[in-house]
């Protein structure tokens, strides 16, 4: 999955699904391939992209259609013909005040309208340094299971949030290691 966050502009979204994405060279039986446009691109990235590429809103509303402004419905954005969504961007948690519960309530509209979720969870640097990470990604986790039954149409995405433009890195060791424990919960639970 790329999710492009708040960047790019009508031309990069007619251009690039069609000089980058429709010549990615996968095998579809297995793997998903997924861009996460800005909102006002989904449409134009939908329209172009081809290759088996799957577009995803990077974000919808908890509430339904109605007197919300600046919010986009599930129900809009399924009838768009986009099947799949973000939850819990660590942009959406640090700097939007998403809580887990939002995060869940989120993930549990978006299942109930059709849509395969690519719920992200992940821990902050302080958390990392206090030996939390763990912790953190349980919780966020158990928020999503008081919610949903079904993890069937869920991708868990690790995102560590003191990687994410700060020039730390997650090496292949913390990579593996988180997504062992995440194995692990997902084998309790």
């Amino acid at each position: 999955g790329g999710n492009w966050k708040c960047n790019g502009n009508l031309d990069f979204a007619k251009t690039f699904p069609k000089d980058v994405l429709n010549n990615l060279k996968f095998d579809p039986s297995k793997v998903d391939v997924v861009v996460a446009p800005t909102a006002l691109h989904m449409s134009t990235v939908q329209s172009v992209v081809g290759n088996n590429v799957n577009v995803a809103s990077q974000n919808l509303s908890l509430t339904g259609d109605g007197a919300y402004t600046g919010e986009y419905s599930a129900g809009m954005i399924k009838d768009m013909g986009i099947k799949y969504t973000l939850t819990g961007h660590s942009e959406r948690r640090t700097l939007f005040g998403e809580t887990d519960e939002d995060v869940a309530k989120k993930t549990k509209v978006a299942l109930d309208n059709g849509f395969t979720v690519l719920a992200c969870i992940g821990e902050l640097k302080e958390e990392r340094e206090g030996g939390i990470t763990k912790d953190v990604n349980e919780r966020q986790l158990n928020a999503i299971k008081a919610e949903c039954d079904d993890w069937s149409n869920i991708v868990i995405a690790y995102e560590p949030v003191w990687a994410i433009g700060t020039g730390l890195t997650a090496t292949p060791e913390i990579a593996q290691e988180t997504h062992a424990e995440i194995r692990e919960w997902l084998g309790k639970n």
